[in-house]
């Protein structure tokens, strides 16, 4: 029951951030805020089991997966907040720092697209692992999910607004993980 309590008063933050681009099945933001939420699910649920059995084989995949999500996050926002800003008629659903008036191929954005969601799919895993749960699996699953409909959600956001550039970007890059996905 405190679990379910934590969980709302904490998804009150979650919802503010994200009121105004949840309500629509087209846009990134609802399936943004849904893997957010199932995050803040799986750090509730294993809370618990953070420092528990700590040199078991799942618990050392678990801390290098939370350490590995951190890098994609960071070089990403760096990167972001150093592109161009000068035109915010992008989309209503992004976040005033995401609305870059310039395609971003350098540094990890010339490997993969979406470090940051990348970073929040490896963080899910790192947190998924902290105990394993069939119920929290599934909820896991649904955060991935989540996050790759955000990512092609968004990829048509930026071709309409980038257009045959983002294309060409989409051909030398791969999604989340380089040379693989």
């Amino acid at each position: 029951m405190i679990n379910v309590i934590v969980f709302i008063l904490l998804s009150i933050p979650i919802l503010v951030v994200s009121w105004r681009s949840i309500f629509s099945i087209k846009n990134h933001g609802l399936y943004r805020f849904i893997a957010w939420e199932c995050i803040l699910w799986l750090f509730i649920s294993n809370i618990l089991f953070w420092f528990k059995d700590i040199f078991s084989i799942h618990q050392i995949i678990s801390w290098i997966l939370l350490f590995l999500s951190l890098y994609p996050i960071i070089s990403g926002v760096y990167l972001i907040n150093k592109a161009g800003k000068e035109d915010n008629k992008r989309e209503g659903s992004l976040y005033q720092f995401e609305k870059t008036s310039e395609l971003i191929e350098r540094g990890i954005f010339k490997y993969i697209r979406h470090p940051l969601y990348c970073s929040l799919l490896i963080l899910t895993w790192g947190v998924f692992l902290k105990h394993l749960d069939f119920l929290l699996l599934s909820v896991s699953l649904l955060s991935s999910v989540a996050l790759f409909l955000t990512a092609w959600i968004e990829e048509k956001e930026n071709i309409r607004y980038f257009g045959e550039k983002y294309r060409e970007y989409m051909k030398k890059t791969k999604m989340f993980i380089p040379y693989v996905l």
